[in-house]
């Protein structure tokens, strides 16, 4: 299976960063892709003739799902706070998108799975839908939902009100 080794070393950061906007871990999102890479190698021949980062994104948002219920999510003591920017305004790029993805952690977590097959993964609705196992009304809402909850976010609100152009 040379093709399959081949496929996950040049697709290995993209399904790592679709894992990471999942569960904005590094340690975790490797886990959640070795998971996914060691259960779709059996069925790697019916993968490769279609569209197997759809296939793996898919199966990474359901996994992390299931993870979801069934790991214990008690407090996770954590080193120190990030610092936060006291510049004028202007946050670099890096800062952008750490602010980003602190707001979509503050998200449920299927509102996250749905932003991140949607617009990461470049999935339709009705695909969304059939992937997790929602109705399309319900991935309509929960889009819906996530985009007016990140819009609200107090700090992605204030960056929005200085008028930083990223």
């Amino acid at each position: 299976m040379e093709d399959f080794e081949a496929y996950v070393s040049v697709a290995w950061p993209r399904l790592l960063r679709s894992a990471w906007l999942l569960t904005h871990d590094w340690h975790r999102a490797e886990d959640l892709v070795q998971t996914v890479l060691a259960r779709g190698y059996g069925r790697w021949p019916r993968i490769r003739d279609g569209a197997p980062d759809a296939y793996f994104r898919a199966m990474l948002a359901t996994t992390y799902l299931s993870w979801w219920r069934r790991r214990w999510r008690g407090e996770l003591p954590t080193g120190q706070l990030p610092e936060q920017s006291t510049g004028a305004g202007e946050l670099e790029g890096v800062e952008l998108r750490h602010l980003l993805a602190a707001a979509l952690t503050r998200l449920p977590r299927q509102q996250r799975a749905v932003l991140m097959l949607r617009f990461h993964g470049d999935f339709t609705e009705a695909d969304t839908a059939r992937v997790l196992g929602l109705r399309l009304g319900t991935v309509k809402s929960h889009t819906s939902r996530a985009l007016a909850a990140l819009r609200h976010d107090p700090q992605v609100r204030a960056l929005l009100s200085e008028g930083v152009d990223r």
